[in-house]
């Protein structure tokens, strides 16, 4: 089975490193599915759950991380994704994100708003 390798980043470590079949993310001009074998691409990232499904020695499995901004870059079976923040799902606090979204929402605070949904959508598998 064809491979892709993918990395993510986020401004003050690496996220996420190791082999995949398909990676989905936002980006500004609508959601992005990368298979190998893919077109090579630069795109804008956009806040949203970020879906790969893994493949290699641990087997297959999916691995889903809140992005908030930054850039999608991919060309010979190798995609990077360069977040200013991201977080895998498990590391995320469910009870804390809650909470900051209804302080987003009380605040009328729209970029906090969208940042608590993602990481929440993160967590529940809600796409």
């Amino acid at each position: 089975m064809a491979e892709l390798h993918v990395e993510l980043v986020a401004a003050d470590r690496q996220v996420w490193s190791g082999k995949a079949s398909l990676v989905v993310a936002r980006t500004s001009s609508g959601d992005i599915g990368v298979m190998p074998g893919h077109q090579p691409l630069l795109g804008v990232l956009q806040s949203g759950p970020v879906t790969i499904r893994t493949t290699g020695e641990s087997g297959d499995g999916t691995v889903v991380a809140a992005v908030h901004g930054g850039f999608i870059s991919f060309a010979d079976n190798k995609l990077s994704l360069l977040a200013e923040v991201a977080e895998l799902s498990d590391e995320i606090d469910v009870q804390r994100a809650e909470r900051a979204l209804e302080r987003a929402k009380s605040e009328a605070d729209a970029a906090a708003e969208r940042r608590a949904d993602v990481r929440l959508r993160a967590v529940t598998g809600v796409h």
